[in-house]
């Protein structure tokens, strides 16, 4: 069995769980308007990592959410961090002073405050989605990196490289824990993607569809509502982004179409679109995102049942690959 040597009689042991302390190599994405306290502590309560999204947060908001989900586990858990935030100084000084075991960086220069972070006693991870990204994080100092594919969703990068592709060319440029993360929503896709470098995944989309999420309802049913093809990688000339194909996508569409500038869009987009959407339900006027494995999500359910579901089938097909 290809991962015999690593399970243990209450989940696993790799590189990653010994890194962040936890029982099974999953990893919850740390979405914006979606990864607040209530959904980090449910994955990290039920043996995964647990992360709160503070891309959408202000500092003072970010402070409330760690402080109730120290308050909701005992576990480990960690905050996502767009290093391109206009008010990161701040938020580094509340993850300090509120000591956040782990913290996961993305959208930015991982030099900027990995070697802050360390000295202050905290794992950093970073998110690429480059194998030539992930050699200067290493070089940067960042204990983990996460090697997300084109599939995902949210933001994403220019290379649209995907995750089948991405994950063993990763795997080759460094000698540091690998992430894999873009188009994973079970089991079977977990055990792919560790047969080929990683050594445990980072859902999101998956975990959009939980009661503990705090996206919008609307939003919500809408993901599990989507079929093959309902999303979308564009907005390629600003920041990348995949979205599911509304009214909103149909006018970037045709702005796209017809030649428009990045003023244009930067025009079209407006201000706080993604909260409308995601947040607020505003389903056809608002940017909803999410990646192509929203497909195959069928329903919502809690967040500690999908980490015990991708557990048992992760384990399942090791034990026996050829069985689906």
């Amino acid at each position: 069995m290809l991962f015999e040597s690593k399970f243990t009689n209450d989940g696993f042991n790799n590189r990653i769980t010994s890194l962040f302390g936890i029982q099974y190599p999953i990893i919850q994405a740390g979405m914006i308007w979606a990864s607040g306290w209530r959904l980090a502590s449910a994955v990290s309560n039920a043996g995964g990592l647990g992360i709160i999204g503070a891309g959408s947060m202000y500092p003072e908001v970010l402070k409330e959410h760690i402080i109730k989900c120290k308050q909701a586990t005992d576990k480990p858990f960690a905050v996502n961090l767009p290093l391109l935030y206009p008010s990161i100084d701040q938020h580094i000084a509340i993850i300090i002073e509120q000591k956040v075991p782990i913290v996961f960086t993305s959208a930015g220069n991982p030099k900027t405050w990995t070697s802050k972070l360390k000295e202050n006693g905290i794992t950093v991870v970073h998110v690429v989605s480059s194998a030539k990204f992930a050699k200067k994080c290493e070089e940067a100092g960042v204990d983990a990196v996460v090697a997300e594919g084109f599939e995902a969703g949210g933001h994403n990068g220019r290379e649209e490289t995907t995750t089948l592709c991405l994950i063993p060319a990763v795997r080759e440029a460094i000698k540091i824990p690998l992430i894999a993360a873009g188009g994973i929503g079970g089991g079977r896709a977990m055990f792919a993607v560790m047969a080929l470098g990683a050594e445990g995944v980072q859902m999101g989309s998956r975990f959009v569809c939980t009661p503990e999420a705090s996206s919008h309802k609307a939003f919500k049913d809408a993901v599990v509502n989507a079929g093959e093809g309902y999303t979308v990688l564009t907005l390629k000339k600003l920041t990348p982004v995949r979205l599911i194909k509304n009214e909103f996508y149909q006018r970037v569409y045709e702005a796209e179409k017809n030649g428009a500038t990045i003023a244009d869009l930067e025009y079209l987009l407006g201000r706080a679109r993604a909260k409308q959407g995601m947040f607020d339900g505003n389903l056809t006027e608002g940017e909803l995102e999410i990646g192509q494995v929203s497909s195959m999500i069928k329903e919502i359910k809690p967040a500690a049942e999908i980490v015990t579901e991708v557990w048992n089938e992760f384990k399942n097909t090791a034990k026996n690959p050829l069985s689906y």
